[in-house]
């Protein structure tokens, strides 16, 4: 076990080493089917800025519990994880990245339950604004694992697919951004305000939370090993990177 987190070490993980394994054929097949892209093969780019609430929940991760002074810039994308049409029901993908002292930080979302153990598992919606996001492997904070959710406010996102686009589209997707522990209550610490975005080519956006995390967070060995060679097989060693504007 690695001292001070209850996570074994990536040497000790034959489990998650065999699910990343299966998980990294399968996306490997998949790249090869539908390029570059196997999983959320197409996504709209929206564009706001994520505002802090003041005196919320700390949750043991830097970023989520330092309220910068003003909003910080986001840019996002939202997707059909299997690329089905609308209205057919999909697990819907959303993926935020923040700049940090310089650098991207990512948080990838899918829809998701949102009680126990719902929020563990992959759900599908026909429709983006009734869905409940998580990140499902957790991060690891100072104060044991975090898990970070958001949740529709108001709005819609205007498609989740380029190809949907008819016109210019000026509506605002809000959600409410929370973090709770594995087994604990949700807390809101934010509020993301996202519009369409006019710049919708999404090269520079491949996003992984592993490789830009959240300042003050790190990712548990187990979690490393699970999801990280998927990442390799699909996508570049150094992709172009997209920063919020």
């Amino acid at each position: 076990m690695t001292p001070g987190t209850g996570s074994p070490r990536l040497s000790s993980t034959p489990v998650a080493r065999a699910f990343g394994a299966v998980l990294s054929g399968a996306f490997a097949l998949g790249r090869r089917l539908r390029h570059p892209r196997p999983i959320h093969p197409r996504g709209a780019v929206l564009s706001g800025h994520v505002r802090w609430i003041p005196d919320a929940e700390p949750s043991g991760i830097a970023w989520i519990d330092r309220t910068p002074d003003g909003p910080v810039p986001v840019v996002a994308r939202v997707s059909r994880s299997i690329g089905l049409p609308a209205p057919l029901p999909d697990i819907v993908g959303l993926a935020l990245r923040v700049e940090a002292d310089g650098e991207p930080a990512d948080i990838e979302l899918a829809s998701t339950g949102w009680t126990v153990p719902a929020r563990f598992a992959l759900r599908a919606h026909r429709r983006v604004e009734r869905a409940r996001f998580g990140t499902l492997f957790p991060y690891r904070g100072t104060r044991g694992p975090v898990l970070v959710g958001a949740r529709t406010r108001r709005g819609r996102p205007a498609a989740t697919d380029p190809r949907e686009l008819r016109a210019a589209d000026e509506r605002t997707w809000s959600l409410a951004l929370g973090h709770a522990t594995a087994l604990g209550a949700w807390h809101p610490f934010a509020v993301v305000d996202l519009r369409l975005d006019d710049d919708q080519d999404d090269t520079g956006l491949r996003f992984d939370a592993v490789r830009h995390p959240l300042p003050g967070s790190h990712a548990y060995a187990w979690v490393r090993a699970a999801r990280q060679p998927s990442y390799a097989r699909v996508q570049p060693a150094h992709p172009e990177v997209r920063m919020p504007r």
